[in-house]
């Protein structure tokens, strides 16, 4: 049976921009030996497989595959599958898809301009603290100099579904010094939950944005991602549970991909009350392609 696909740019302010995505239907009879083995051929950061075209315990149930392994959330791919369930499959100006993922149910709200999709915001699950990491080993791993870590705040793991280092730069030109040393990142990783690091700065390229964001993700088979909804969660809850802008609140706009020729828009809410989180990421997901596999 041929397999319909869709080519998606997530967090895409214009095509062949974002992150890319591929989304196939109708995938129930697939193995998850298969579908591994069709990740690794688009080889794309994510590839996903919506299971079922009619809800199931009232969400879409979905798989979630890296080039090399199974993931139980992501950013870009919850947003990019919930367009094309939008688009394909329900054909109606739904304000809300469930995406029933390994790591829960996550909310997809769609807004909506002269009808056509604006802005796709995911609710991402609440936030679990783990491991800080001295900066001297970062620094190692990073190839940057201790000093251009910001030590004003914690180098902590983060995780609203996949775990993320959180790493703070304090200048544009260590972000873009920023190459990772394979042996130590490898070593390290070993010893941690994460098995992924973002770094930011304060110092975007736009002006138009707030922060500036790179993501490493070599144990999960990405050398650099595009454009990271996870881990921009996980940066969200970081930056109120630290007060990184002086407030427990959060509305702004993140840059990525810059470096790798993808330059990718995430927009980012979160709010903090006593120790209850509300985290929002959002961005726009365009259309590329259509195909089947044969």
């Amino acid at each position: 049976m041929a397999l319909t696909f869709y080519i998606v740019d997530v967090f895409a302010e214009h095509k062949f921009a974002g992150n890319q995505l591929a989304v196939f239907r109708s995938a129930a009879q697939l193995t998850t030996k298969e579908m591994q083995a069709i990740a690794k051929e688009m080889n794309y950061s994510e590839t996903t497989f919506i299971l079922s075209d009619t809800p199931q315990e009232n969400g879409y149930p979905v798989r979630i595959f890296t080039p090399q392994q199974e993931l139980p959330f992501a950013g870009h791919p919850t947003l990019g599958t919930a367009f094309v369930l939008q688009q394909m499959i329900l054909q109606d100006s739904v304000s809300l898809v469930r995406l029933n993922l390994q790591a829960g149910q996550i909310p997809v709200t769609i807004e909506y301009v002269n009808q056509s999709i604006d802005i796709l915001w995911m609710k991402q699950n609440s936030p679990r603290f783990g491991a800080q990491i001295d900066r001297e080993t970062v620094a190692s791993i990073l190839g940057v100099d201790v000093d251009q870590i910001d030590d004003r705040f914690a180098l902590e793991e983060v995780s609203t579904g996949v775990p993320f280092l959180i790493v703070p730069l304090k200048t544009q030109a260590a972000l873009q010094k920023a190459k990772i040393n394979r042996d130590l990142f490898f070593k390290l990783i070993e010893t941690t939950e994460a098995k992924a690091i973002l770094v930011f700065c304060p110092e975007p390229l736009n002006s138009a944005n707030h922060l500036s964001v790179r993501v490493f993700a070599d144990g999960l088979g990405i050398p650099e991602d595009p454009a990271t909804g996870s881990a921009n969660g996980c940066l969200a809850a970081y930056l109120v549970q630290h007060a990184y802008f002086g407030r427990e609140t959060l509305d702004i706009r993140v840059e990525q991909g810059y470096m790798i020729g993808r330059p990718s828009l995430l927009l980012l809410r979160a709010q903090k009350k006593s120790e209850a989180f509300e985290i929002l990421v959002g961005g726009k997901t365009i259309l590329v392609a259509k195909g089947e596999f044969v």
